[in-house]
């Protein structure tokens, strides 16, 4: 957990089949603020959650309509946020190409302490089970999702969408490498729980990447192929939504590495 405390921002709470959607801001310190969706089960008890990271050019909502919706029916909890440049921090996202390589290390790097301080946003919630606590990435929030759950015991499980190691011949590929390096981080899951739903034809990121990520990560792991390109069916959704449940829902603590 962070020292530092978390601020946030209410901007709109409403009911919606299975629960409340709320739309928020949350920051530390005087940092700048991120943009969010928390959806909340209408249980209870507390519940288990995960922490939506999009793809890029796209925001928040997109993930919270279709993941964090689909989660939400299985009781599970989500923060959808938007990370630099996108959504509604969008002025510009061409600083993020590979032609402006110092500014897109600089922008990997603020959006992945982002993401590590909206898994503590999550875990402080009283409406929410830290003990359960899970990522779920899309595309780039798939290259950024492995390195924040990595370095984050908090998650206890993760699903990479459209998900892979880094392309062949990525110019400033060490520069890249020395700030988020897909592989090593998958290796340093030690043994959490991954589950990467690809697509067969996918031209963006191509089954080899998907293939040498699935390679390094350790056990447990499943790769699921879907018959299609980047964008993957609704049926894939659903189908990593209800992995997500049976892992949270049926491994006891102990079995995450409570102990």
């Amino acid at each position: 957990m962070s020292p530092t405390p978390i601020y946030q921002s209410l901007h709109e709470e409403r009911a919606v089949p299975g629960g409340r959607r709320i739309v928020l801001e949350f920051h530390a310190g005087d940092a700048e603020g991120v943009p969010a969706v928390l959806l909340l089960p209408a249980a209870a008890r507390a519940a288990p959650a995960a922490l939506l990271i999009h793809g890029y050019s796209s925001h928040k909502e997109q993930m919270a309509d279709t993941v964090g919706e689909a989660l939400l029916q299985r009781g599970i909890a989500s923060v959808a946020i938007d990370l630099p440049l996108h959504g509604e921090r969008e002025a510009t996202i061409e600083p993020l190409s590979v032609g402006h390589p110092f500014e897109l290390a600089r922008r990997w790097h603020d959006a992945i302490t982002e993401c590590a301080l909206a898994l503590n946003y999550l875990a402080v919630r009283s409406e929410i089970d830290r003990q359960r606590l899970a990522l779920v990435g899309y595309s780039l929030g798939s290259f950024l999702g492995v390195i924040v759950a990595a370095r984050a015991p908090l998650v206890r499980a993760v699903v990479l969408a459209a998900g892979g190691d880094l392309p062949s011949g990525t110019p400033f590929g060490k520069l890249v490498r020395s700030v988020a390096d897909p592989l090593r981080a998958v290796r340093a899951l030690h043994g959490r729980p991954l589950l990467m739903l690809n697509g067969k034809w996918d031209r963006t990121v191509r089954p080899e990447q998907a293939e040498r990520l699935f390679a390094e990560a350790g056990e447990p792991k499943e790769l699921r192929w879907w018959d299609a390109g980047h964008y993957l069916p609704p049926a894939a959704i659903a189908d990593g939504a209800e992995w997500l449940a049976g892992v949270l829902s049926s491994t006891t603590r102990e079995q995450m590495g409570e102990g």
